[in-house]
């Protein structure tokens, strides 16, 4: 097995059933991934040593998912040079999620943290595949592929449209 190239961590292992889709997305590409728990608030030595290890152990990207205060891809950005992917999750505790997309969204100059749409962890394993095929070939044609087949979906579907006989402007 690969050395894992992108880490996906979470807050609480409740938000494994929105995080798996980075996962699944990076499989599905070729991209080798590790994936774990990390709680910037109940285990913040294992997030300190999780973050300072992450470069020697080869990722190139780590993707963090949190609800409710959301601390942990900002306390990770701001422990390593890696980039950090953040996922604001839809807690159980949440206000709507909004507290999840403010905090990973409103860092502090100097620690970015790319963030994705509310329970985005699929477009987090894009955008992780994204940089990761900034240096590797076959991630990026890949990539291309990926593209190319949801470019194919849209125009099926609007062609399906078409044939009921409703006319677009284009």
């Amino acid at each position: 097995m690969s050395k894992p190239l992108v880490g996906i961590i979470m807050g609480s292992q409740s938000d494994l059933k929105i995080m798996r889709e980075a996962a699944e997305f990076l499989e599905e590409i070729g991209i080798p991934f590790e994936l774990t728990v990390v709680s910037a608030h109940r285990t913040p030595q294992r997030m300190v040593g999780y973050s300072s290890s992450a470069k020697a152990r080869g990722l190139k990207v780590i993707i963090a998912g949190a609800g409710g205060a959301a601390h942990l891809p900002g306390m990770i950005a701001s422990l390593t040079s890696l980039p950090v992917i953040g996922v604001p999750i839809k807690s159980s505790n949440s206000i709507d999620g909004w507290d999840s997309v403010l905090s990973i969204l409103q860092m502090p100059s100097g620690v970015p943290v790319a963030t994705v749409a509310l329970n985005g962890a699929k477009n987090a394993g894009i955008l992780a595949a994204q940089v990761i095929g900034t240096f590797d070939k076959p991630v990026s044609k890949r990539l291309d592929a990926f593209k190319v087949i949801m470019r194919k979906k849209v125009e099926e579907s609007f062609k399906s449209i078409e044939k009921k006989g409703w006319k677009n402007s284009l």
